[in-house]
């Protein structure tokens, strides 16, 4: 299994059926999922504190540290699946009407090579 070969649906499925094998459904609110998934993101941050931009780029490449990041990755993800199938929310639709809004928020030909941020309620003139 892989990236290529695998679908949002095949991972919410193995899930799932991980899940309901434990009989965990019971405790897996969207209240304790969201918590679940902030704390999950907090231990990914954990590997790249205290390191500068070029040292974080080189985690992902190191054998020390790829597995571990690798594994708190996959910890975030379980948990966003995990949300998405309690709220019954269909990921792919989602991330496809984001990066819509994104293109227009931020259109490419403004933002090519530059961070800007901004708050949905500040507009800037282009």
């Amino acid at each position: 299994m892989s990236d290529q070969t695998t679908t949002v649906a095949d991972l919410k499925q193995l899930m799932q059926d991980f899940i309901n094998e434990r009989d965990w459904s019971q405790f897996h609110s969207p209240k304790n999922l969201a918590m679940s998934l902030a704390i999950e993101a907090a231990e990914v941050m954990e590997h790249f504190q205290w390191v500068d931009v070029a040292e974080s780029r080189m985690r992902g490449h190191d054998p020390q540290h790829r597995e571990a990041i690798a594994e708190e990755l996959a910890d975030v993800c379980c948990y966003l699946l995990s949300l998405a199938s309690s709220l019954d929310l269909d990921l792919s639709s989602a991330v496809r009407r984001k990066m819509v809004k994104n293109a227009v928020k931020y259109p490419a030909e403004r933002f090519r090579g530059q961070f800007e941020h901004r708050s949905d309620s500040q507009t800037t003139d282009p």
